[in-house]
């Protein structure tokens, strides 16, 4: 499918996240509409079913939970045996003071009815005393050494399962980051061309790590709650239906409250991690941006939109934690009236002789691990919500359109010369706007091929194109005759070495950076590619030569040194196919020549597109495009395109005209800075157009060259 053509899930997605973000950095572009929550439910699902690859240790979990949870629910009703000792006791030498030896538990119970003690009576009559004897301790000992058994068997058992369930929640969260960083390979580039990167590093790091401590914190009880919940109301039933009944209204009333205090929370949760994602983009963008920051004078705006951006964050994090704690106190009132409810009909109960006293503590009890689980749930509820908050986000990026696969058979190319051809290619961004239509071009073997044009004519996106960064619409290009469609992008791109105008140095040693280019590359052919590429020449006044460690920004070399490594990375992987974007726009005029001179060692026999808007650095090339709106107007060698007079004379004409005036006598000069030799082109006078006077070299004329923008 054609780039910039939008499928139904990307405008779903698109009707989620709001436009995409255009023109300027995304710290100038907050007030976005607010992302809309996906489905509570479908998003839970979808989270535990991660655990599925795990299901038989999760089995494992839940019958260890099932026992656990089954050893300790069976225990206060035991120990409701042990009351019923101690109070049958504490009856049995009462009533024993008062009755003649030999007295028969009925006798009494007749002797109290006969004296019109009809409530005693019957209070009695479901306690099993025997008049003139006393507590039986050494039953209610065994009684209670059976409970502290239950109670410890339990105790281990829900140990075991945590511990197991932490394992497989690790596991888990260890094969999504995977997934995700695999996604994120996967992504095409107009994925992050609309991402800020500090939105979508929240959402891999902050969301991915907010999912894990959500489920460590909630899973295991919510299961257990559950659990002692289903133990706990059958043996309510078994004990008394009535105040099982009684224990029920919780139910109904828990869910109404947590639904509704959860439907306004889970809004509050999405807003509150999409805040984060932006706040983090903002804190990215002004450290990486420090120094212009500082020098615009812009710290005011800055700190205030950090400040919005803050205070949005505050208010959302507020909101989303006040709402949900709610749920926590009147949790508990509900669960205290149940408790006053049960107390009072249990002691009538009692009274009218229908249970036991150690039934109605051990109901007591079962009530309050019955409302328990529910109060537990219910509180968990703000750290359940926010969890699958950040999971939606992360499944945003995992559910996002992928770039198309690779050939199931690709072809290969088993001796590259670097032919390239573009046929009849149309490329677009975005299908309203045409940029590239109906491009031919054919580069043979070996050929430096330089693209110049202003800003916006398509230069950087036609080797985009070849690096397969971005799909055709129409046409094809080749590679060798090969359809580089036809080829896997892992072997397209192995074959190419590029140097990018922004050079990109990771934190580690300068030889790191350098072999970075080639994995395996010994020590000598690391420093062969450093020796012709003039790298050698600084490492060795830094303190520790090679092993000199940069950090993440590499400011602890200059501008030109940094693109020197990056040339050096280039020429150690020894592509076929060589592109050079603005490489040494950023640069001196002293180390300029260095770096050309390191690229023309780098570009010897092989096929090199250069991409300039210092025309003095591609005068040698072998052919010479201008672009305009997408279009190649013009093409040829330096002299031929100069001789016709039209758009590259105009450019030629435009940057040098007012230096050559003064600087016609330093044409020609025998060598540059330092005895290096001038490369071909540089440093020599060169005709100006239409055959006039000679064009004075760039390392001779003013300090830095006009740019064409």
């Amino acid at each position: 499918m054609a780039e910039g053509v939008k499928t139904a899930e990307e405008k779903a997605a698109e009707s989620r996240r709001g436009p995409a973000r255009r023109g300027g950095p995304p710290h100038m572009q907050m007030g976005q509409p607010g992302e809309k929550s996906l489905n509570f439910g479908p998003s839970a699902k979808r989270l535990i079913g991660r655990l599925r690859p795990h299901r038989a240790k999760v089995v494992l979990v839940l019958v260890l939970s099932v026992a656990s949870v089954a050893l300790s629910s069976i225990g206060p009703k035991i120990l409701g045996r042990a009351t019923d000792l101690i109070f049958a006791g504490v009856i049995g030498r009462q009533v024993g003071q008062n009755a003649p030896p030999g007295t028969t538990k009925e006798q009494v119970i007749a002797a109290l009815r006969a004296r019109g003690q009809t409530t005693y009576a019957d209070l009695l009559g479901n306690v099993a005393f025997t008049p003139g004897q006393g507590i039986d301790f050494d039953a209610v000992g065994r009684v209670l050494m059976l409970v502290v058994g239950l109670f410890v068997a339990a105790s281990l058992l829900m140990w075991i399962q945590g511990w197991i369930l932490q394992g497989v929640l690790q596991r888990t969260m260890y094969d999504l980051r995977q997934e995700v960083e695999a996604k994120l390979n996967r992504l095409p580039l107009p994925y992050f061309d609309n991402q800020p990167r500090g939105e979508l590093l929240s959402r891999v790091t902050n969301d991915i790590d907010n999912v894990g401590q959500s489920l460590q914190q909630t899973l295991s009880q919510l299961l257990n709650s559950l659990l002692t919940v289903i133990a706990v109301l059958g043996i309510m039933f078994w004990i008394s239906w009535l105040l099982a009944l009684i224990a029920l209204v919780t139910i109904p009333i828990s869910i109404v409250v947590t639904s509704l205090i959860a439907k306004r929370s889970q809004k509050l949760f999405v807003q509150q991690w999409r805040n984060t994602g932006e706040l983090n983009g903002i804190v990215e963008e002004t450290f990486t941006g420090h120094g212009l920051v500082k020098v615009y004078g812009r710290q005011k705006e800055t700190r205030e939109n950090f400040r919005t951006k803050n205070d949005e964050l505050f208010g959302a994090a507020f909101g989303a934690q006040f709402i949900s704690g709610i749920i926590m106190p009147v949790m508990m009132f509900v669960g205290n009236l149940n408790y006053v409810a049960i107390a009072v009909v249990g002691g009538l109960r009692v009274a009218s002789g229908t249970m036991t006293l150690g039934d109605v503590q051990a109901f007591i009890q079962y009530s309050r691990q019955f409302t328990q689980p529910l109060t537990q749930v219910a509180s968990m509820a703000n750290v359940l919500q926010s969890g699958v908050a950040s999971a939606e986000r992360v499944f945003e990026v995992l559910d996002a359109d992928e770039q198309e696969p690779d050939p199931v058979e690709p072809a290969r190319i088993d001796d590259p010369h670097g032919a390239v051809a573009f046929e009849d290619v149309s490329f677009s961004y975005t299908p309203d706007k045409p940029l590239i239509e109906d491009l031919d071009l054919s580069v043979r073997p070996g050929q430096t091929v330089a693209i110049v044009g202003p800003t916006g004519a398509g230069k950087t996106t036609l080797v985009n194109l070849i690096m397969r960064f971005y799909e055709l619409d129409g046409g094809r290009i080749t590679l060798d005759g090969v359809d580089i469609r036809d080829l896997t992008r892992h072997d397209l791109r192995s074959r190419i070495g590029m140097v990018l105008q922004d050079t990109w140095l990771f934190g580690g040693t300068i030889r790191d950076n350098i072999a970075y280019g080639r994995p395996g590359a010994t020590e000598e052919e690391v420093v062969a590619a450093a020796k012709a590429t003039y790298v050698d020449r600084f490492v060795h006044s830094l303190p520790d030569g090679y092993d000199t460690v940069l950090d993440d920004e590499a400011s602890n070399i200059s501008a030109g040194e940094k693109q020197l490594v990056t040339i050096a990375r280039a020429f150690l992987s020894d592509p076929a196919l060589l592109i050079l974007d603005e490489a040494t726009s950023s640069v001196d005029t002293r180390t300029e020549l260095l770096v050309q001179h390191a690229m023309a060692a780098l570009r010897s026999d092989r096929t090199s597109f250069v991409i300039a808007h210092r025309l003095s650095t591609i005068r040698d090339a072998d052919l010479i495009l201008v672009m305009e709106d997408g279009r190649i107007v013009e093409q040829g060698s330096h002299t031929e395109l100069l001789a016709t007079g039209g758009a590259y004379a105009t450019l030629y004409a435009a940057q040098f005209a007012g230096a050559a005036a003064d600087l016609d006598d330093s044409a020609g000069a025998p060598g540059g800075p330092d005895g290096i030799p001038e490369l071909a082109g540089v440093g020599a006078g060169a005709p100006g157009p239409g055959g006039g006077p000679g064009v004075p070299t760039p390392d001779a004329a003013t300090p830095a060259d006009p740019k064409v923008d």
